[in-house]
């Protein structure tokens, strides 16, 4: 009996050892073969090769247009409207008699300090002749020297209030909305129409502290607006404020633009960017190649597979792609500077990034490369 329980034994161990060989070892190596033989195809991408570029460095700020002279144009002293010498944006020359207030009583006063001034004149001839023959004393010439003064004042007094109420254009300029109308009766102070000289046109922006020590006055600034998208208007740096906001930890910059066609307005939001410096060569790849994480820029780079030359294009071959960190700069428009870890003429992967990972094997395929729009779209 203990020899047929141990024969039953030896049998049961080595069917189970089998079985957990089976399992454990067998199997597991059996199913890691044939996944290492399942070699997924090439993933399809598009690349391009890094370009060496002089590029200037670009300064960017967010500004606003303000005009290089402006003002509402008001009355200082009250009274009815008898005249009005333009219309809702019209462009005005200096000096240009914008509205006219009623004078008639000033003129009615005009015409009496002219009588009186006329009767001083004589009365104070009439006491120096006096005074050359001995007749009259020199007090008498003195108050009629003081008379005919007096007169001369009251007559130049009536003489500015009438020109105050001759409302004229202290500058060239464009006139905005009227608001007033024939007939209206104006206090002092009250804001007719305002006046905007266009040409030139300042922009003020405010700049980061680290970037002062790259400004000067003088240095090309490039601005673009929402209202003429894709335009592009030149300028200068005009004046630099004396001092740095505390708050903001900015510091106020004001550029001068050429507005010949008065295109731009004042009160735009303006997108600025001050050219600092001279020309410098960068090595630049499309924004699409770009990844950015938490831990780091970085690229796609495309080797040769190992063992296997560089094919002279990039489509007649499989590449195997290298995860690469990099150091990224300046973004002009849609290429971004790598100011280290990438060299000039290596291929990037452009497109497809999303499903490749270090040593992926990929294909080139560069006709259906994305294209960046005409336009970009208003936000």
């Amino acid at each position: 009996m203990i020899k047929r329980f141990l024969i039953a034994f030896i049998i049961l161990a080595v069917l189970v050892g089998g079985l957990a060989y089976f399992q454990l070892v067998f199997k597991p190596k059996m199913i890691k073969e044939f996944l290492s033989a399942q070699v997924p195809p090439p993933a399809t991408i598009t690349a391009e090769a890094a370009k060496s570029e002089e590029w200037i460095e670009q300064l960017p700020a967010i500004g606003t247009l303000i005009a290089s002279q402006g003002v509402e144009i008001a009355s200082q002293v009250a009274g009815i409207v008898t005249g009005l010498g333009f219309e809702s944006g019209q462009d005005v020359p200096a000096g240009s008699k914008l509205v006219q207030l009623d004078i008639a009583v000033e003129e009615a006063d005009l015409a009496s300090a002219v009588a009186i001034l006329r009767e001083a004149e004589v009365a104070f001839k009439r006491q120096a002749d006096l005074l050359s023959k001995s007749v009259a004393s020199e007090a008498n010439v003195d108050t009629a020297r003081a008379k005919r003064e007096t007169a001369e004042a009251a007559l130049n007094r009536i003489k500015a209030l009438i020109a105050q109420k001759a409302i004229l254009a202290p500058f060239a300029g464009r006139l905005g909305i009227r608001h007033v109308e024939l007939g209206q009766y104006i206090s002092p102070g009250l804001a007719m129409v305002s006046l905007q000289a266009l040409d030139p046109i300042w922009v003020d922006f405010p700049m980061p502290e680290q970037n002062v020590g790259k400004l000067r006055v003088g240095q090309k600034i490039e601005l673009s607006v929402d209202a003429f998208p894709g335009k592009v208007f030149t300028g200068a740096v005009a004046s630099l404020d004396a001092r740095v906001a505390q708050e903001t930890r900015t510091l106020l910059v004001r550029g001068t633009l050429p507005n010949p066609e008065r295109t731009l307005l004042p009160g735009m939001f303006a997108n600025v960017s001050v050219l600092a410096g001279s020309p410098a060569k960068v090595v630049s790849v499309p924004r699409t190649a770009v990844t950015y994480s938490l831990y780091g820029d970085s690229v796609y780079v495309l080797k040769p597979q190992e063992g296997k030359p560089a094919p002279a294009k990039p489509e007649d071959a499989v590449f195997v792609v290298e995860r690469r960190f990099v150091k990224s700069g300046q973004v002009r428009q849609d290429r971004v500077a790598i100011t280290s870890g990438l060299k000039e003429g290596e291929q990037v992967v452009t497109t497809g990034q999303v499903k490749l990972t270090n040593g992926s094997q990929v294909k080139v395929d560069n006709s259906q490369a994305l294209v960046a729009p005409a336009a970009r779209p208003y936000q």
